[in-house]
Order: C-alpha cells, then structure tokens, then sequence
C-alpha cells in the first residue's frame, strides 16, 4: 500500500525520536559488547531498555509489546526477540558492559553540553542522595533484598545518586538492596568524579572514613552535620585557629593514630532553625557563607530527581518478581531519565533557557505523544526543537503545595547542633606529636 501524507507525518515524528537519541546513544559507543547467545545487538537493547523506561504502561509485557511496535517502525530491519523474557534475560546479561560504556559515554556528553553551566557559583558542584524503591514481595525478593526502613515494609532497592548540580542531569548511581549503605555506595562513585569537584550531601553521609577518602581523591565537599557528630575546637593542629575552625576526630581515629581533619563549620539559618555545614574549604574568598548557603539549597534538585523517577515516570515501585530482574530494571529506569533530562537540557541551554527550569514531566509528555499518538497532519517538528519548551510553570504560588494529609508522610525532625567541645590536654598533647611526625614525613 502507497504510504500516505498522514504516514510520512507520523513516521517523520518517530524518525525525529530515534534522531534524538541517537545524538546521545551512539552506536560506536556500544561496539565491541558481545551478545552472541541472543538476537538483540546492543544499540536495539538499549533503544528498548529507555523506550519501556518512558512506556506508561503497567505491566512489563504491556510494555515490551508497545515498545516492540515502536521498534519494528523505527527500525523494520532490525531483529528483535519475540517475549519479554528473552529481552530480559539478554539485558541482564549485557547490562555490565552496556552501563559501563553508556555512563562513560553520557558524563562525557553532559560536560559538552553543559559548557558554561558546568560549574554553579564557582563550582562543579554534584549532590548526592539515597532513596529506597519499593519491588514485589514475593519470596525472592524477600530473601535476596531484605526488609529495611519502616515496620512493614516490603523488600526493597537501595538506589544512590549523584547529581550535576550545574545542569540538573544524573552524573552515576548506584543499586544494591534495601539495607545498603549510601556511603558505601558514594565511596564506589567518587573516582567518577572530577578532580576538584564539590560534594554536596545531607546528614547521612558524615563519617571520618568517607570524608578522608573525598579528601584523598583531591575532592572537595560541603555537608550537613546533626546532634550524631563530635566536633573539637581549640586542637592546635591547624596553623591558625579561628571562630569557625573545627576538627573531626573520632576517639577511634585519634587512638589508630589517624590524622584530623581540619574543617570549617558554616551557620546558616532557613528562616526556622539553625543548619550546620561542614567543609574543608577553609578560605572564605573561595567558598563564601552565602554560597555554601546557595549550594545546599541548590541540593534540593536530586530529591526532585527522585520525585521524577518514582512519580513523574512511574517507578515507585518495580513491577519484577525476582530480585536480579528488579534491578536490571531499575537500573533501566534510572537510565532513561538520565537520557530524557539530558536531551532536554541540551534544547534549553542551546535555545538560552537555563537547565535548572527543566520540567521532566513536559518531556516525559513530549516523547511519550510521539511514540504513542504522533500528529497525523501539519508539518512534522523535530523532537528536539519541542523539548526546548519542556520548562516548568513560571507562576508564583500562592498557596502550600504539601498535601493536607498523607498518612505514609515522614515525620522526622530536622538534625540537631553538633556537639562541639574544647579540645582537652591530651587530645591537643598527641595532635602536636602526629603534626611533627607528619611534617618531617
């Protein structure tokens, strides 16, 4: 049958699709990842992968099935496996080398595209953050993910990312079960990132070890502290005290004969309560007061990343019933929205918007019409040119946004001051002997 004027429409819209996604999933990147035991070739596994990400469909068959419609469209001649399970499978099979070249791949392309938003306020600054993603409670999961959090609740992912501040895209993650540990996780991703960088976490991710280890990748960070910490003032191992000098040394780290860390505490006031920060930039001239306030509110942006994987995209809880495919698809769903955000900041910041007013819902929208129910009339806009208006509203609100009521609402009260104490003799006495020692090391 002679394609019509409406179909030409139609497949120009998808063709605009795939165009987009192949600007930042290149095929050369995936060569020499080897699935010889299925029919998929990685770039087709992978087109899958973040197309189901995007898929609103419930089920993970409904969504293979519409997806495989989309590819067979996309790419007629291209083979494709026939069951959701086959996919599956060949994708738990591949995804160590596919994540491995694609995340390499994509950090790469987001310093490209980020170009002057790359560095906020002076800093290539990245936030980082946890958040636990429900999965099935079958057997399998049970035993293999483990029950952590609040009393009963369901197995559950761990799931910890790394956030571009600058740009608002994911910059790595990290996926184990529910009662992992985040810092664990952060120590695993801090060679991915740069020399110099500026970490950005919450009170969750205070500890001597993990600070030492950013400190020796030559890397900087900037940290809420709580009631859970003990600071010294007054040690003497710093060659100038001041007011705002404090240092972390644990009685576990100064008996091993471990070094402290020189720290400066910030103190900032939200308007409610008191917000202590630590850091080991020292020098004002370079991370001032208001900018280490600017960068920890700036943080908020990877719990709106959250809020777009679970809400927005719809995993807030995964739909696999064994734990190895729960992650493969979670690790999927993370991907796509890496992928989704940083197709659309590409269009923002080349149309002069700013890539903070990204709106993935917007998006979301934009590529789920084009794959879904593309326009059967008028002339065929590119997938990109649309994403350069996915900005969120710009009306101010009026009124508070939190629901009047949610009964699964979190009710933890905001950390407290750290306990900060004079350092005593001794301590000041053994800081002297191992400032010595270390000086003529």
């Amino acid at each position: 049958m002679p394609r019509t004027a409406n179909d030409s429409s139609t497949g120009s819209y998808r063709q605009g699709l795939l165009e987009a996604m192949n600007a930042f999933v290149d095929r050369s990147v995936l060569v020499g990842i080897q699935l010889s035991r299925w029919a998929w070739k990685p770039w087709m596994l992978v087109l899958a992968a973040i197309l189901m990400a995007w898929d609103p469909t419930p089920s993970l068959t409904g969504r293979y099935d519409s997806v495989g419609l989309t590819l067979r469209q996309l790419c007629p001649k291209k083979r494709l496996g026939a069951t959701y399970q086959g996919f599956i499978k060949a994708l738990r099979a591949g995804s160590a080398g596919l994540l491995l070249s694609l995340s390499l791949h994509l950090r790469i392309r987001l310093e490209q595209v980020a170009a002057a938003h790359w560095t906020l306020h002076g800093w290539c600054a990245f936030a980082v953050d946890g958040s636990r993603v429900e999965c099935p409670r079958t057997k399998a999961n049970e035993q293999a993910l483990g029950r952590a959090g609040r009393k009963k609740t369901g197995p559950q992912l761990f799931l910890t990312s790394i956030y571009h501040m600058g740009s608002g895209c994911p910059w790595d993650f990290r996926i184990g079960p529910g009662v992992d540990s985040e810092r664990d996780h952060l120590r695993q991703m801090l060679a991915c990132l740069p020399k110099g960088a500026l970490l950005v976490a919450d009170a969750g991710f205070v500890g001597y070890d993990l600070l030492s280890a950013i400190l020796d990748g030559k890397r900087h960070f900037l940290i809420r502290v709580g009631s859970n910490i003990r600071l010294l003032r007054k040690l003497g191992f710093a060659r100038q005290e001041s007011d705002n000098l404090v240092y972390l040394w644990p009685d576990a780290m100064r008996r091993e004969h471990q070094l402290p860390l020189v720290l400066r505490l910030i103190v900032l006031h939200d308007g409610k309560k008191p917000v202590f920060l630590l850091s080991d930039v020292l020098d004002q001239t370079v991370l001032a007061d208001r900018q280490a306030g600017q960068l920890y509110r700036l943080r908020w942006g990877v719990e709106v990343f959250y809020r777009s994987l679970k809400q927005t995209l719809g995993h807030r809880k995964m739909r696999s019933q064994a734990p190895d495919q729960a992650k493969c698809e979670l690790t999927w769903a993370v991907m796509g929205l890496w992928l989704l955000s940083l197709m659309t900041v590409h269009q923002l910041i080349a149309a002069g918007q700013e890539p903070l007013r990204m709106s993935v819902a917007a998006a979301l929208r934009i590529i789920r019409r084009i794959v879904r129910h593309p326009p059967r009339s008028g002339p065929a806009k590119t997938v990109l040119s649309q994403l350069a208006h996915a900005v969120k509203d710009s009306y101010r609100r009026r009124a508070a946004k939190k629901a009047r009521d949610w009964p699964h609402k979190k009710n933890e009260g905001p950390p407290g001051a750290p306990e900060i104490v004079i350092a005593t003799p001794r301590q000041v006495s053994q800081a002297k002997e191992l400032y010595d020692k270390n000086k003529a090391a």
